[in-house]
């Protein structure tokens, strides 16, 4: 993203008032990283944290968890989704595109964000994410995915089933 894209963001988050994580991965930003203000650090010092790494999978899974913000690859989607948790999706290139059209309007899963953010328009799908009715909704039909994917992926569920063909057809092409 861009230095004044990040801006928006921050400012944003700051002036939605509620609490959160923020990742941003020194690659983030377009020309390196971003100094924040110390108006800005002053206003979330006792609501947000910002870092540069975290293990996304286990934050995803702590109960305090009210939405992500996600580029919508399919790997923080799948985390996502594993996690019942609703998203707020900023997608960019590649499959993202596609990955939020499933996730917002075939799933229910998400909201977009408009590509060119403003601080005024982010408090609303931030607070509608986190405690709106739609946002319940949202928690609802993540948690229902959550459920099917823990019910697929253990021993007897066709993921894991399916996978435990696809190891034996190498084993025996192997051999």
């Amino acid at each position: 993203m861009t230095p004044e894209q990040l801006l928006e963001f921050a400012w944003g988050l700051a002036n939605c008032k509620k609490s959160f994580l923020w990742i941003i991965r020194p690659d983030l930003v377009i020309g390196g990283s971003v100094i924040f203000s110390s108006e800005f650090t002053n206003e979330i010092a006792d609501r947000g944290l910002i870092a540069s790494w975290c293990p996304q999978d286990k934050v995803l899974n702590h109960p305090s968890i009210g939405g992500f913000l996600t580029h919508c690859g399919w790997n923080s989607t799948t985390e996502s989704i594993c996690a019942g948790v609703p998203m707020l999706c900023w997608p960019f290139f590649a499959d993202q595109p596609t990955d939020c059209r499933f996730i917002c309007n075939e799933w229910e899963i998400g909201m977009e964000i408009d590509t060119n953010v403003k601080r005024e328009e982010l408090a609303k799908p931030i607070n509608e994410v986190i405690a709106g009715d739609k946002g319940k909704k949202m928690k609802q039909k993540a948690m229902e995915l959550k459920k099917k994917a823990e019910e697929n992926t253990r021993p007897g569920g066709c993921s894991y089933m399916n996978l435990n063909k696809v190891i034996k057809d190498v084993l025996l092409k192997q051999n």
